[in-house]
């Protein structure tokens, strides 16, 4: 194939699998309204300091993916596309690093199969359509990692791993300690920590400076030390959480990880290096009280890296392959139960009566065996390409159906009439994004459009 046509393809990929139907739904979940609230308020009052929902301080994350979505807003994005469109770059982008920096320290078929997987995993190419905080971080802190494979952190390290506490408070910093191990010798060099310092520590002091204890009791002390120890936060899950959840987030790779248990899969230090990330990435994520899916995001990079090399080392790939293909027939229920499960719950949805034409995609088990194995991982990429646009074609109009913005829609022109009900959380952060002004609740103010 020649290569202007290949890298046509790899273009049009990207932009299906990540750029395509990003407003094709309302802002969801709690998170995603309110960082764009905060984020948009930033961009009409221009304090970029202070964090702001809806008129008070709001200090449960730093202030990277605030000023991501602000300059959004001042470059004149729309509200669904500002908060969404950042975060699409920066993976994009973390994408291109990723294979570089791969390429550079293994080889073009490792960087290659290692960047495909990354790229059509569910866990990655969900969280880069969503306006939170955990892709910008993961992308900052994973690239700080790999920047220091087989040598000692360079300055761009630091400053990355600066840009990832601006994105996240200290989470990347405990998750970066296998770094700290592998650059011991080096941790004492002044040049690294003035380098990071000025990343991480200006925003930092001056919110302090303009807000006092309150900032420190509601950012360190409720959002990082309460959260790691206690359940009152409301995401409390049982030790074992990301047990299915990591194998879940690299669907429909998850059988490559079976060649990760060969004798020599890991021969040297950095591959070494690759595991005790995502090892000690799960342990410490996994002794947190409180869990939510995507704070395994950062244990992928280090996960489908590993993966692509033993992909591209391990003497007979094919079965792993065809399993991969067959995982493929899990695509069309998901596609039909996913707005269910971002409305209610995973635990709340009814699974779909088994059809037949589920099983079509176990076809690519035999391109998957008998292909060459470049040509293998390329045919499951551009299945899950399709099936990532056949996913934004069926489910996208439904997810929007449980989102805010049809709801705000409907009562626009008739919001100084309209008050607040009892409606979930999620709906109503959804609706006092859209509103701009927070509608009234009805209990303190009665209208005659109650909002249920």
């Amino acid at each position: 194939m020649p290569k202007w046509l290949a890298a046509a393809l790899v273009c049009l990929a990207l932009y299906v699998l990540f750029f395509a139907g990003l407003t094709r739904t309302g802002l969801l979940g709690p998170d995603e309204p309110r960082y764009a609230s905060i984020g948009r308020e930033m961009a009409r009052s221009g304090d970029w300091i202070t964090p702001r929902l809806w008129g008070q301080p709001w200090f449960e994350k730093p202030a990277l993916l605030y000023w991501m979505t602000g300059l959004a807003f001042r470059l004149g994005l729309s509200e669904d596309l500002a908060p969404r469109l950042p975060v699409a770059l920066t993976s994009v982008a973390f994408l291109v690093f990723y294979h570089w920096i791969l390429r550079r320290e293994f080889s073009p078929p490792a960087a290659g199969y290692a960047t495909a997987i990354l790229a059509t995993s569910a866990g990655w190419l969900g969280l880069s359509h969503v306006g939170t905080t955990d892709l910008p971080m993961t992308a900052c802190f994973a690239a700080a990692m790999l920047l220091s494979l087989g040598q000692p952190p360079p300055k761009k390290a630091a400053a990355l791993l600066g840009l990832a506490v601006l994105a996240k408070g200290l989470v990347p910093l405990a998750l970066a300690l296998p770094l700290a191990w592998h650059a011991r010798r080096r941790l004492l060099d002044p040049r690294l920590a003035l380098v990071f310092l000025a990343a991480a520590a200006p925003w930092y002091l001056l919110c302090y400076w303009r807000n006092g204890w309150p900032f420190i009791q509601t950012l360190f002390i409720e959002h990082h030390f309460g959260r790691f120890t206690s359940e009152v936060l409301l995401h409390g899950r049982p030790w074992w959480f990301y047990a299915p959840v990591l194998p879940a987030a690299l669907f429909p790779w998850t059988p490559a990880a079976l060649l990760l248990f060969r004798r020599d899969a890991f021969p040297d230090p950095r591959r070494r290096f690759l595991l005790l990330w995502m090892v000690f990435g799960f342990l410490f994520l996994s002794a947190s009280a409180n869990k939510l899916p995507g704070y395994i995001l950062p244990l992928l990079p280090a996960a489908a890296a590993m993966m692509g090399l033993a992909l591209a080392e391990a003497r007979d790939t094919r079965p792993v392959l065809a399993a991969a293909a067959a995982l493929l027939c899990a695509t069309v229920p998901l596609a039909s139960i996913l707005p269910q499960a971002l409305a209610a719950g995973l635990s709340r949805v009814a699974f779909p009566t088994f059809h037949w034409t589920w099983l079509l995609p176990m076809l690519l088990a035999i391109p998957a065996w008998f292909l060459s194995r470049p040509a293998a991982v390329a045919c499951l990429s551009a299945a899950v390409v399709t099936g990532v646009l056949f996913l934004k074609l069926q489910s996208f109009p439904a997810i929007d159906a449980v989102s805010a913005r049809p709801r705000w829609g409907r009562i626009e022109s008739r919001r100084n009439e309209a008050c607040i009900g009892g409606i979930h959380r999620n709906l109503r952060y959804g609706l006092n994004y859209y509103s701009v002004t927070p509608l009234p609740d009805c209990e303190d103010l009665p209208k005659a459009v109650r909002v249920e």
